[in-house]
């Protein structure tokens, strides 16, 4: 398999464990997106296009659940919160961390 590099903020924290709480590392969003991140993104490699990374809380958060309107563009509040709400259940928020990508050292 050819060697894919992807490009982390310095300051994320480290991927958790299998099966761990999601702490928000953001590898598994920008190895691939998840079903809900291809209909954002509208693509199926590369990084969803929906994923924020927060300066202040040092980590990465899926837009679809922080700000489903700013990914969007859209600004009925309802609407929003009725995306988001679906968007955590899509993307099995609270279920741990899913992905098997484990980050290599810089060579």
């Amino acid at each position: 398999m050819p060697e894919r590099v992807i490009y982390l903020q310095p300051a994320a924290p480290a991927k958790p464990a299998m099966g761990a709480p999601c702490n928000g590392c953001g590898l598994c969003c920008l190895a691939e997106p998840c079903p809900l991140g291809i209909w954002v993104s509208r693509r199926r490699t590369g990084a969803c296009q929906a994923l924020q990374w927060d300066a202040s809380a040092q980590h990465y958060r899926c837009g679809m659940v922080s700000d489903p309107g700013a990914v969007l563009g859209w600004r009925r509040p309802w609407a929003m919160r009725l995306v988001a709400r679906l968007a955590r259940r899509w993307i099995a928020a609270g279920i741990g961390c899913d992905t098997d990508w484990e980050p290599q050292p810089p060579r």
